[in-house]
């Protein structure tokens, strides 16, 4: 047999291999239909479990429940009971109806937590895998959404971190048109939390729907967003680097240790190198959840000509109390400092059921008594996704 015609049978096998696969694949889906959206904005969720004796739904449109934790209490999704009906398929529908909203939730089959195998639509944060859902409608379910207008460009880019010794991976976000222009932008880093990573707030956070969203209303001047990845000892989220599919964790060293904030400045001029930037303090803003409201706290203090808006998302605040680096001496001194040059915004961010909202009322405390500029925003619910979701699309209008 010649080389050739050994070699057509074997491409013939591996493609018919590929194939048959395909079809499995097509031919295995699910024949249950959940999350279901009714006309009304009620959900139906089902499960397939025949063998199962009890079966719940975690989700983020439930009652949130309360838990005692070593940081103090938190809440976490609710929790509701399925009825097995007919076949062993269990279901559930929301009493009400659902505001428009981007969603998750996840089962619980005899005590273990799985994902819906009938929704393809899954998301992680940190270590835990969540199915997703939008109920589209007006406000929070439309910006949310993926809607017809001009898109921007996510850019997943490397740069070298002399100072923290690693290559580093990062998200950009370049509004539309950015390709075809000359202009420069104004720029916004926009930092995740703890367990979080250069992901976290495209994916889970729908930072460019709503970015896309509100630039083509009018309502946002376009600009490019900068998400690094908060974790100083990591070159990037896990499974995107060389250290190859690591199991998320927020056990990470060098978070928050000060050497992250010392270091910040090298992203900046990677962007300022590589970007058509505006490089001015007026043209820059931080902004960040829980962990990365703590960084953008000490970052902006210590680097006082860097950035002429802030923002902290239900940030952290007292850690630094702990820890022995330059960036955290005397915090009230530099942040006299920084206060004293005037930032066009520092804004604030909390939910009322928040676990650090103690820690921030301390430190608006301080604000007050030196009779800083600040502006103060207190949201209902705690620490999560859906209000840091909405603080971004209250922030990104006051820019710039």
């Amino acid at each position: 047999m010649s080389f050739n015609k050994l070699a057509s049978i074997i491409a013939l096998c591996f493609y018919g291999c590929l194939y048959s696969m395909a079809q499995q694949a097509l031919w295995s889906a699910a024949d249950v239909v959940s999350p279901q959206v009714n006309p009304d904005n009620t959900v139906t969720f089902r499960l397939k479990a025949p063998k199962a004796v009890k079966v719940q739904l975690l989700g983020d449109f439930l009652p949130n429940r309360k838990i005692d934790t070593p940081m103090g209490t938190m809440e976490i999704p609710g929790i509701a009971d399925l009825t097995e009906k007919d076949e062993g398929i269990w279901e559930f529908t929301t009493p009400e109806p659902l505001a428009p909203e981007f969603y998750c939730y996840s089962f619980v089959v005899d005590g273990l937590k799985i994902n819906d195998p009938s929704n393809v639509h899954k998301l992680r944060d940190t270590g835990t895998v969540n199915d997703v859902f939008i109920i589209k409608g007006e406000g929070a379910g439309d910006l949310y959404s993926v809607n017809d207008v001009p898109h921007g460009t996510v850019s997943k880019v490397w740069y070298n971190s002399e100072k923290l010794g690693l290559q580093r991976r990062m998200s950009v976000y370049t509004p539309p048109g950015y390709e075809n222009s000359s202009r420069r932008y104004p720029v916004l880093y926009l930092l995740h939390g703890m367990g979080g990573d250069e992901n976290a707030w495209l994916e889970i956070g729908c930072a460019s729907q709503i970015l896309d969203n509100l630039i083509a209303s009018g309502k946002v001047k376009p600009m490019i967003v900068v998400f690094p990845n908060g974790n100083a000892a990591l070159e990037s989220a896990p499974g995107a680097g060389s250290n190859g599919l690591i199991r998320p964790t927020t056990a990470l060293p060098k978070t928050m240790t000060g050497e992250y904030e010392a270091a910040f400045p090298e992203i900046v001029n990677f962007i300022d190198k590589n970007y058509r930037t505006i490089k001015t303090k007026k043209s820059r803003a931080i902004a960040g959840l829980s962990m990365g409201g703590f960084h953008s706290l000490h970052i902006s203090k210590y680097y006082p000509d860097m950035f002429d808006y802030i923002g902290l998302f239900s940030a952290a605040i007292k850690h630094y109390e702990k820890i022995t680096h330059p960036v955290y001496d005397d915090v009230e001194g530099k942040l006299a400092i920084q206060m004293a040059k005037s930032p066009a915004l520092y804004w604030i961010a909390i939910g009322k059921t928040d676990f650090l909202y103690t820690a921030n009322v301390e430190f608006r405390k301080i604000l007050d008594n030196n009779h800083y500029n600040y502006i103060y925003r207190e949201s209902e619910g705690g620490h999560n996704w859906r209000n840091w979701r909405m603080y971004l699309s209250e922030f990104l209008p006051m820019l710039f």
